[in-house]
C-alpha cells in the first residue's frame, strides 16, 4: 500500500494572517472528514471492522471542523471562508492511500488505525512547518496550538492501532517482517552539523546567524579551525547533504515517536522531530535565499 512521504508537505508560502491559516484549517478538517465519509459508503461490506475505522475518522474530523470554526469566531469574530485562501492547502489526507486501503481485500483494522496515524503524522508536519515559517506571532501561536492537537490525535490512533494489532495477532495472523534496524540519529547529528559548519563558510553573517539558532544541534560559534571545504566536495553537494541529512532525521525522529514504549519517549521523540522538521524548514529557506560566491 503507498504511503506519501510525510515531509513533502511544506506550505506553498509562509502563512500571513489568522483568516488564512484558519481557512486552510478548515479546507483539510473538512476534505478529511468528507474523503472517510465516501471509504464508509464505498467499502464492501464483508469489511465490517474497515468501515467502522473510517465511521470513527469522519465524525473526528467533522468534530475538527466544528472546533476550528469556534477557534475562527472567537479570535476574528467570523467563520473560516476559503476566500482567504491564497493557494490550494495541502492534502495531508492523499486520495491514493486511501483507495489502497479499501480496495485491498486483506486490508485490515490495523491497516485503517496505521493509516489515521500516519496522517495525524502527516498534519503535525504541516502545523510545525507553518509556525516555523510564520512571520506573525498570532498565526505561530495556533498553528503551534494545530501541531499540538495532531500529535494527541495521534497518541489516542496509536492505541487504537495497537488494540488492532494485538486483535490481529490473536487471530493467529503472520506479525509480518522484522523493521530494519534505523540509522543512528547521532551519527547523522554529527555529520549533519559538520556539514552545515562547512556551507557556513559561504553565508552571510545574517544566514549564519540563522543557523546558529536551530535545533536540536544549532551551529556554534567559529572559535576553532574549519576544514577546507574544498576537501568535503563543492558548494553544491555540501548544500544538498545538508537538506537530505535535515529531512532523514525529522524522518527519523518521527519514526522513533512512532515506535515509542512509553510517555517519556514519546515526548521526547516527538520534541526532537518538532525541532527537527522546523530546522529543515529554515534550512531549505537559506537553501534558497543563499547568494553563493563565484568560485
Amino acid at each position: 500500500m503507498r504511503n506519501e512521504p510525510l515531509l513533502t508537505v511544506a506550505p506553498l508560502t509562509s502563512v500571513s494572517s489568522l483568516a488564512e491559516l484558519y481557512a486552510i484549517a478548515l479546507f483539510q478538517a473538512e476534505t478529511a472528514s468528507t474523503r472517510y465519509q465516501q471509504l464508509v459508503a464505498s467499502a464492501d461490506p464483508s469489511f465490517v471492522p474497515v468501515r467502522r475505522v473510517f465511521e470513527i475518522l469522519t465524525q473526528i474530523d467533522r468534530e475538527r471542523a466544528r472546533t476550528i470554526i469556534l477557534g475562527s469566531l472567537a479570535s476574528l469574530n467570523k467563520r473560516p471562508d476559503s476566500a482567504d485562501l491564497r493557494w490550494t492547502p495541502t492534502d495531508i489526507v492523499p486520495a491514493d492511500e486511501l483507495s489502497d486501503v479499501v480496495n485491498s481485500s486483506l486490508s485490515t483494522a490495523y491497516d485503517a488505525w496505521a493509516l489515521a496515524v500516519r496522517h495525524r503524522e502527516r498534519a503535525f508536519v504541516f502545523w510545525t512547518y507553518v509556525a516555523s515559517l510564520a512571520t506573525d506571532r498570532g498565526v505561530c501561536a495556533v498553528a503551534e496550538d494545530f501541531a499540538r492537537a495532531a500529535l494527541q490525535d495521534g497518541s489516542l490512533l496509536r492505541r487504537e492501532r495497537r488494540l488492532a494489532w494485538r486483535s490481529l495477532s490473536e487471530s493467529g495472523r503472520d506479525g509480518g517482517t522484522p523493521v530494519s534496524e534505523p540509522d543512528s540519529a547521532a551519527l547523522l547529528e554529527s555529520l549533519l552539523l559538520k556539514d552545515i559548519k562547512l556551507w557556513s563558510q559561504q553565508l552571510t553573517p545574517q544566514q549564519c546567524d540563522v543557523l546558529s539558532k536551530l535545533m536540536p544541534s544549532p551551529l556554534p560559534p567559529a572559535s576553532e579551525p574549519q576544514e577546507d571545504i574544498a576537501d568535503a566536495g563543492t558548494l553544491d553537494q555540501i548544500r544538498r547533504r545538508v537538506l537530505q541529512r535535515a529531512e532523514q532525521l525529522s524522518e527519523l525522529y518521527l519514526e522513533e515517536a512512532d515506535r515509542a514504549a512509553d510517555e517519556f519517549s514519546l515526548e521526547l521523540a516527538q520534541k526532537l522531530a518538532a525541532q527537527s522538521i522546523a530546522r529543515l524548514a529554515r534550512l531549505r529557506d537559506v537553501a534558497s535565499a543563499a547568494s553563493v560566491r563565484p568560485s
